[in-house]
């Protein structure tokens, strides 16, 4: 909304000085056109910004300049109470909620505190980008239209009709009643029932969402991360799971089960490999999550699974040969 933004406009003036009129687009995530007709509005409704020419003018505000247009609107305070990180809020769609919501917490702290918490901020820092190992972990991408309606429906307990782009499969549209998100490294979750059943269903694979004018079914509390451990020992045990039994090196012992649903028993041989009984989800996760260890693992049962990894095995070799 225009309202917010022209807050979230003083506020930056407020904390950061001068800014030239693209440092404001890229902060507001809008075009420096309309960076300019804010500036015009605020200078119309009596906030004294002005401009600065010259290689490092910009606008700035006079000095002294005081606002109580620090109040939180809904978006920001959800996004406060759901971003234990940024990346969480980003998840639910409410990066720029959360933005604005801590330009606003920062405008109301006392003078001689507000320095200190910028220092401190400084100091932490939450789910960076890459691990140790200079992994990215990358977010999936949801179209903020899509997460909004389906956030709007969860709060609001309405119903939400989604086209949903299920894996192998033709997207459907599916009437649900929304219980709650949920977030998983990065990975956005909508719990539902559908026709009183439990369904759980991956946000980047809704590909649009309509909240509908009816009230959903659902009770009117929820333990949600009861829920999901509920869903999760379910998605575990159900489904075309494969169990495999394989020794390990045990300095790959980590990259097995960290890719592994569930293990099942754990035993050392003697000449120092490990032995475990693992579960994955299916006979394609299996394949490839032994096929990453190379060497360092060798499969034991079942047979299927062995004469898949020597003949992959076999045709690469054929393949490097000529």
């Amino acid at each position: 909304m225009r309202a917010d933004r022209l807050v979230s406009l003083v506020l930056l003036l407020r904390q950061r000085g001068r800014l030239s009129a693209d440092t404001l687009a890229r902060e507001l995530e809008v075009s420096t056109r309309t960076v300019l007709r804010d500036i015009e509005a605020l200078s119309a409704a009596g906030v004294p910004v002005y401009a600065e020419r010259g290689r490092h003018g910009g606008f700035a505000l006079l000095p002294g300049f005081q606002t109580e247009l620090t109040g939180l609107n809904h978006d920001e305070a959800l996004a406060l109470l759901i971003a234990g990180s940024r990346r969480g809020a980003q998840a639910f769609g409410l990066g720029s909620a959360l933005a604005s919501a801590m330009l606003k917490v920062a405008d109301a702290l006392p003078d001689s505190h507000r320095d200190s918490a910028a220092d401190a901020s400084e100091r932490l820092l939450v789910d960076p980008e890459t691990d140790l190992l200079s992994r990215r972990f990358v977010a999936e991408e949801v179209p903020d239209a899509v997460v909004a309606e389906v956030r709007r429906a969860v709060l609001a307990g309405d119903k939400l009709r989604i086209h949903y782009a299920a894996v192998d499969q033709t997207p459907q549209w599916r009437t649900v009643d929304p219980i709650g998100l949920v977030t998983v490294r990065d990975q956005g979750y909508l719990l539902a029932t559908r026709s009183g059943a439990d369904r759980t269903y991956r946000l980047s694979r809704i590909l649009e969402a309509e909240e509908l004018p009816e009230l959903a079914q659902r009770s009117d509390r929820v333990d949600l991360d009861r829920a999901w451990q509920e869903r999760s020992v379910r998605f575990r045990t159900g489904g075309d799971q494969v169990t495999v039994q394989a020794r390990v090196d045990p300095s790959r012992r980590e990259d097995l089960v960290g890719t592994a649903l569930v293990v099942l028993t754990e035993d050392s041989d003697p000449d120092g490999r490990l032995r475990l009984e693992v579960t994955f989800q299916d006979p394609r996760h299996a394949e490839w999550a032994l096929w990453q260890l190379a060497s360092h693992a060798e499969v034991l049962t079942p047979q299927w699974l062995r004469d898949s990894l020597r003949n992959r095995a076999a045709a690469i070799a054929a393949s490097y040969a000529r």
